[in-house]
């Protein structure tokens, strides 16, 4: 997108990059939302915002699908909010430093299904691989990249 980013959203109940988040918004000089549940209390430095919000378990991306905006960027893990957020023009990054995109977020919603079916039916799936130094170095390479865009 050609357009300047005018805020970052962070799902931040389990996002193991805040202070990766922090330390790139202070050099770019942005701003940051970091949106938990009251199940889940974090600090943030000052300039920066933390909102609060109910423990349902929709209740942090109901928030920030009612307060971005095209051009912003969220960091989440969740692939239905990636999927909702996109449409709207919203730059979306998983902590990991994936970027995710219209073209392919079908066909992980898709993957998402069928292992909630099978785990459902008693089956077993893989669970996400272990948080590495690799992962957070792609974060902040990706996160870096779509904010000075």
């Amino acid at each position: 997108m050609s357009e300047q980013i005018a805020r970052v959203y962070v799902d931040a109940d389990s996002c193991p990059v805040k202070n990766e988040i922090v330390s790139i918004c202070q050099e770019l000089n942005l701003s940051a939302v970091f949106v938990s549940s009251i199940a889940h209390h974090i600090s943030v430095p000052e300039g920066f915002s933390h909102v609060t919000v109910d423990s349902d378990k929709e209740a942090a991306d109901m928030y920030i699908l009612n307060h971005t905006r095209r051009g912003d960027c969220c960091v989440t893990q969740d692939h239905a909010l990636a999927s909702i957020l996109l449409p709207k023009g919203v730059n979306v990054l998983s902590p990991r430093g994936y970027v995710y995109r219209e073209e392919t977020i079908m066909q992980m919603l898709d993957a998402r299904y069928f292992s909630q079916k099978e785990r459902r039916g008693g089956g077993k799936t893989k669970g996400p691989k272990a948080f590495t130094e690799e992962d957070r170095s792609q974060f902040c390479y990706q996160f870096t990249t779509i904010l000075s865009k």
